[in-house]
């Protein structure tokens, strides 16, 4: 299964080109993007269009553009079970900010059925993030979420992590910043 999963910056080209040179199975938002810097998706029909948003979006843009909210929802798509959550820890207040306290996370999380592939805007905790700045640590709900039900991949965006992948338990992690084509299971 490929992917094109689209993060936290817009993506280094335009996606119609991204699309005319790879035969891209799902199409994958984790967060922090613009209406403007993704519009192009509006006009694709032809493939799935999954995401969640980040701390920095509006929470307003995905049914204009035909993109199914992930939040915790799943869906199947090829024979393969994605699911997703949103936001990122709360580090301020603010009644527009997509961000949860770690206890809110976990109790939101903590009965999410297994998934093949996670979609989420901030990683869990341990993997990816950096417990020293409260804005770029993980979920500690999403951390006992993996360790429980280990799915295949968990895709995610938000930090600036050394390594692009790195796994936890048998769960792959896979960082996206810009635009990233995945060649999953």
């Amino acid at each position: 299964m490929k992917i094109l999963a689209i993060a936290d910056r817009p993506p280094s080209r335009p996606i119609p080109d991204i699309l005319a040179e790879h035969d891209i199975d799902v199409i994958v938002t984790l967060g922090d993007l613009e209406m403007h810097q993704i519009r192009s998706l509006e006009a694709i029909t032809d493939i799935p269009k999954l995401g969640v948003y980040g701390n920095h979006c509006s929470g307003k843009y995905f049914e204009s553009l035909g993109i199914q909210n992930m939040h915790l929802n799943t869906v199947e798509v090829l024979g393969k079970t994605f699911g997703g959550f949103q936001g990122c820890v709360r580090y301020k207040e603010s009644t527009y900010a997509i961000m949860y306290h770690q206890e809110e996370a976990s109790e939101m999380i903590k009965d999410f059925p297994h998934v093949d592939v996670m979609l989420t805007h901030a990683p869990p905790y341990g993997v990816h993030d950096d417990v020293t700045e409260i804005s770029h640590t993980g979920f500690l709900g999403l951390r006992d979420y993996v360790l429980a039900k280990q799915p295949s991949y968990l895709l995610h965006g938000h930090t600036y992590p050394d390594t692009d992948r790195s796994f936890m338990g048998d769960t792959e992690v896979v960082y996206v910043q810009e635009d990233k084509v995945l060649e999953l299971f």
